[in-house]
């Protein structure tokens, strides 16, 4: 195809403004799908996208639009997701496009993934075409938005395109805004070959299927080809475009999006990032990939039946396929024997892969308590990095401990500041600006500690704003503080799984509360369960699980008091054998019970 009638662009936007269904009218108004095929979210292929109504991985799609010029335009389109925990995949479909449409709602305006999503566009320097949807709405007020959305980018009101996607309102007014404002993709046919993977996932039948945007040269289903950064040589099993679906193609030229079936087998050799060359080509330098993304909270994933744990790896290692910011190792606990620590984005990240695991490879999975990377100076000099609190080495050995620090910006109406403030003071925040974004709308600023922004801090952000809050978050710094491990006991024996690393001035209050929500979750047994926090060698909070009483003098009526004394000393005893021997199972909602330890608050 001509390059000049080739458009490459994607949709960013917040969560929950449109993109999947925008999306979904463009192929219909394109005809790349018939009425029949058609279905709410068809670029969503996973189950769980469609279950909880959000886009997990960007999925490219081709269409063919005649202009109203004449001219038919091939298409190549990226619907991208909009949570925060998925900006990655975001940076990474930017860079196969020229333009981006900004969508947004016309009932909640700009919020806190609209500036971000636009800030990776604008570094990418993509065309933006802004975009107001729900327009159909009573509640829209598309006026006050278009002004927003002026005074942000500068572009002019008429330049703005209202839309209503779930009723294809103007729509088709979309498509034309692309044809005229987003620039035909550069690149050189006749040049050796050179195209970026920008995704890929995993098939059992033709390997690893690496999603490409061809920057310079030809692609043909023959050619001999060879990774740039692992040096892997393949021959390509099939090439073809997304139509929505996977079509076979003979030949791709500079400009196009498609995929590749490589036929390898394993994570290691088909990077995302990567650039694929002929074999035969010396000279090519590599395209600019991806920065790594560096996981953020960490947690220790085991399997129930310890028989599972080379499938656990294997699913570990077919998922990290699909997504590069996906990071394990294996790790041992003395309660839960052999597992794995998983490193993730963001809370929703991991509660994505954790049921993925569950779901699509059959496995039954106990999770740990997320923790976050904490620098550790020894008194020696050495610094180490600590994933884990039972990673943590001995307090005396220790100088000090320091914790990521994350800058997060709040979108809420100006009635919830107070609100708003007192909640992030409760987590050791420190205040940092206040931007008034329109008469009622604020834009706050506050530095937070990750490891308290990790636990509960968005559930109850949306909880005290009433859902109208909207959070965004980037990484700041490292700062020193008075951390300390806290070790939890069940029945006298340390759970590793369950420590925790805890500013010392809230270690008492932390401590009880947990071991309280632990009394209520650790099933009772025939014996006492002694719960306790302790800090070293120092217990600091404690609770019982009361046994389960079995009334061994139902059969005495009256008699002498010593036949009654005997049968009790009896039961002591007996009971005094089980503590001994007695194993306490612990229930995954108590390794989750550290993320609701402030509800009560």
């Amino acid at each position: 195809m001509d390059a000049s009638k080739i458009r490459n662009f994607c949709i960013i936007a917040h969560i929950d403004h449109g993109k999947s269904t925008l999306a979904d009218r463009l192929l219909q108004i394109t005809g790349t799908i018939s009425d029949r095929e058609m279905q709410e979210q068809v670029l969503d292929s996973m189950d769980l996208e469609r279950e909880r109504g959000v886009t997990i991985k960007a999925s490219a799609v081709r269409m063919n639009y005649t202009a109203k010029d004449g001219i038919t335009y091939e298409m190549n389109l990226i619907d991208t997701p909009g949570h925060v925990d998925f900006g990655y995949e975001v940076s990474r479909a930017l860079q196969g496009c020229e333009g981006a449409l900004l969508v947004v709602d016309a009932t909640q305006g700009i919020e806190a993934q609209t500036l971000a999503n636009l800030y990776l566009a604008l570094e990418a320097n993509l065309e933006i075409i802004p975009v107001i949807n729900k327009i159909d709405l009573p509640s829209a007020h598309a006026d006050e938005v278009a002004q927003e959305l002026e005074d942000l980018l500068g572009v002019p009101k008429e330049d703005m395109i209202p839309v209503s996607a779930k009723t294809g309102m103007n729509v088709a007014a979309v498509l034309e805004a692309v044809v005229q404002r987003v620039s035909p993709p550069k690149g050189n046919p006749d040049a050796p070959l050179r195209a970026l993977i920008f995704d890929s996932h995993y098939d059992a039948y033709k390997g690893v299927i690496a999603y490409i945007r061809v920057f310079e040269g030809k692609l043909n289903r023959r050619d001999n080809l060879r990774m740039f950064a692992t040096g892997v040589s393949f021959d390509p099993v099939e090439i073809g475009i997304f139509n929505p679906r996977m079509k076979e193609a003979t030949e791709m030229t500079a400009g196009e999006v498609g995929y590749v079936a490589t036929g390898l087998k394993t994570v290691q050799e088909c990077r995302v990032g990567d650039t694929i060359l002929a074999r035969a080509d010396t000279t090519s330098h590599a395209l600019p990939g991806y920065k790594l993304a560096k996981p953020m909270v960490f947690a220790g994933f085991y399997p129930v039946e310890a028989d599972d744990y080379p499938a656990l790896r294997e699913a570990l290692e077919r998922l990290q396929l699909n997504d590069a910011s996906l990071t394990f190792q294996p790790e041992t606990s003395q309660a839960l024997n052999f597992g794995f620590r998983v490193g993730f984005l963001g809370l929703f990240h991991m509660d994505i892969v954790q049921e993925r695991l569950e779901r699509e490879y059959d496995l039954d999975i106990l999770a740990t308590a997320p923790s976050v990377e904490y620098q550790v100076k020894l008194r020696t000099g050495e610094e180490l990095l600590i994933e884990s609190p039972a990673q943590l080495p001995d307090e005396s050995t220790i100088l000090e401990i320091r914790e990521p620090w994350m800058k997060i910006s709040v979108f809420a109406p100006d009635r919830y500041i107070g609100a708003i403030m007192e909640l992030v003071t409760s987590k050791r925040g420190k205040y940092l600006n206040t931007e008034y974004i329109d008469k009622s709308r604020v834009l706050l600023t506050y530095s937070l500690p990750l490891s308290e922004l990790v636990t509960d801090f968005y559930d109850r952000l949306k909880s005290m704003t009433q859902g109208y809050a909207s959070l965004d978050y980037a990484f700041d710094e490292y700062r020193a503080d008075q951390l300390v491990k806290m070790d939890i006991l069940v029945n006298g024996s340390p759970l590793d799984a369950l420590a925790m690393i805890v500013h010392r001035d809230h270690a008492h209050t932390k401590g009880q509360k947990l071991v309280s929500k632990l009394k209520e979750l650790i099933p009772r047994q025939m014996f006492v369960v002694p719960l306790q926090a302790a800090l070293g060698g120092k217990i600091i909070a404690r609770a019982d699980v009361k046994a389960i009483r079995k009334d061994v003098l139902a059969k005495c009526y009256g008699g002498d008091i010593s036949r009654k004394k005997k049968l009790l000393e009896k039961q002591k005893k007996g009971k005094k054998r089980l503590k001994m021997v007695g194993n306490v199972e612990v229930p995954q909602e108590a390794f989750m019970a550290i993320l609701k330890l402030d509800e009560e608050d």
